[in-house]
């Protein structure tokens, strides 16, 4: 029998086994916590006792029974409850545009009458969908930390041991001067922190305006103190308090976009360069056992950066999309955008949380071939050191000579010979000339920066 599910990630292997944040089921989890936690922001106020809110959260079958009413913040609850049926309300939302609608209906009917007043007090449904969208957002970002902190310490360690590992350094896909395998890790490391640092810096804030964004339904029912809701509603549910409602104001959405795209980027480019140095003619990098062909079995693939590539090409036109949303957030509640945002969002944070994984086990599988490295460092003969032949020797023989020897080099010529061969050859070191350690700049330097980084941002809380 086939599964009822839609997508079990046939067609996107590298979110596989990294969809359960994500998934329906969580987002259901997240719509009842983020109605229980306005219950339990109402309860922070006085306007209900305690035993009333954790009443409600027993009838709902939450596991944040224990912190009802509390401000624990922790807002990680483990869902759903009272047994719903995730295909029925998604069915069932269709009448309404959102499944916030028939989820209250469920949750009034599985308390006593005369609580149900209490479910989703004062709130349109874009508040508790929004909250709930920010609440698997801060999940699902919570283990791409923890993926790119993995993959930020294994590649400390390759640079580290790679410092002075010189090779070839390519631009436009051509030898230019000499690098260092420890700081093309450095590269890669610098682009993984970065992004880190942004995901922890975060807002991901709750959403609390009512109908119109004015908030007036919960001033009338609390009257003054009900200002301060939306903060006790930031505090059970462990996000931040924007302060001012972002129904049509999508920063948090697009900044969220932004900063998850940003980390695929920084990780498409560390998975490009694996394909690109573990090809069988450059060969200077490999990945471990790797994958294989269904038609050639002498191929070892480098799958993980290839998946990772998949995410971060997928990446940007999602959130393009976000943000084209957000410019089309109409009125004071958009009409179709922010229903566009919803499987836009999920499947940005889906790629991302493959990506990382994956990126996670590429960094710790990942070796070099120094013979390799050696070999194409030197398929120049020499030339690679062109730059620096030229900074050192125009001054002595002039521009004309100069263009001269590289193309009797480029031609076949030894260049060492060559070089010897210069009347003015007593001046110079050819040696030391033509050694490509000597001519790394400062990428030691880097790499000893790099590795001995400490500050990796604070944490969003």
């Amino acid at each position: 029998m086939p599964s009822e599910a839609f997508d079990h990630g046939l067609l996107s292997p590298v979110t596989v086994g990294h969809d359960a944040l994500v998934s329906d089921d969580a987002v259901l989890a997240a719509l009842v916590r983020a109605e229980l936690g306005l219950v339990q922001a109402w309860s922070a106020l006085g306007a209900l006792p305690a035993e009333t809110a954790g009443m409600i959260a027993a009838a709902w079958g939450s596991e944040a029974e224990a912190t009802a009413g509390s401000g624990s913040g922790d807002g990680s609850a483990s869902m759903p409850v009272l047994a719903i049926d995730v295909a029925g309300l998604a069915v069932a939302a269709v009448d309404g545009g959102n499944p916030v609608i028939p989820l209250v209906g469920l949750l009034k009917n599985a308390l006593p009458a005369e609580e149900r007043r209490w479910v989703h007090r004062g709130a349109t449904s874009q508040d508790v969908l929004d909250t709930a969208l920010m609440l698997v957002a801060r999940r699902a970002i919570d283990a791409v930390l923890i993926d790119l902190a993995r993959a930020e310490a294994s590649l400390a360690a390759f640079a580290a041991e790679y410092r002075d590992l010189v090779a070839a350094g390519r631009t436009l896909g051509q030898h230019a001067v000499p690098t260092t395998v420890g700081l093309r890790a450095v590269v890669w490391l610098g682009g993984i922190r970065r992004s880190r640092l942004r995901l922890q810096q975060l807002t991901l804030p709750v959403q609390l305006g009512g109908a119109a964004g004015t908030r007036a339904s919960f001033l009338e029912i609390g009257g003054p103190d009900a200002a301060l809701l939306p903060a006790r509603y930031a505090e059970v549910l462990g996000l931040d308090d924007a302060h001012d409602v972002w129904h049509t104001s999508r920063w948090p959405v697009t900044e969220l976009a932004d900063a998850l795209t940003q980390t695929t980027d920084a990780l498409g480019k560390l998975a490009g360069d694996v394909v690109t140095l573990s090809r069988t003619e450059i060969a200077e990098v490999s990945t471990g056992a790797g994958g294989g062909s269904s038609a050639m079995p002498q191929k070892s693939n480098p799958v993980s950066a290839v998946l990772i590539r998949s995410a971060a090409l997928r990446a940007p036109q999602l959130a393009a999309t976000l943000h084209l949303c957000a410019a089309l957030a109409d009125d004071e509640r958009p009409s179709g955008a922010w229903h566009a945002e919803w499987p836009t969002l999920r499947e940005l944070l889906r790629v991302a949380l493959g990506a990382s994984a994956q990126a996670a086990r590429l960094t710790a599988a990942l070796r070099v071939d120094r013979d390799a490295v050696a070999r194409n460092l030197a398929v120049t003969r020499g030339l690679i050191l062109a730059e620096r032949l030229s900074i050192v020797l125009t001054p002595l023989i002039g521009a004309e000579r100069m263009s001269a020897l590289v193309a009797a080099a480029a031609a076949g010529g030894d260049l060492a010979v060559l070089l010897a061969d210069l009347p003015e050859a007593g001046d110079i070191d050819v040696a030391a000339l033509l050694d490509p350690a000597t001519y790394s700049g400062d990428a030691a330097a880097a790499v000893d920066r790099a590795t001995t980084h400490n500050d990796t941002g604070e944490a969003r809380r």
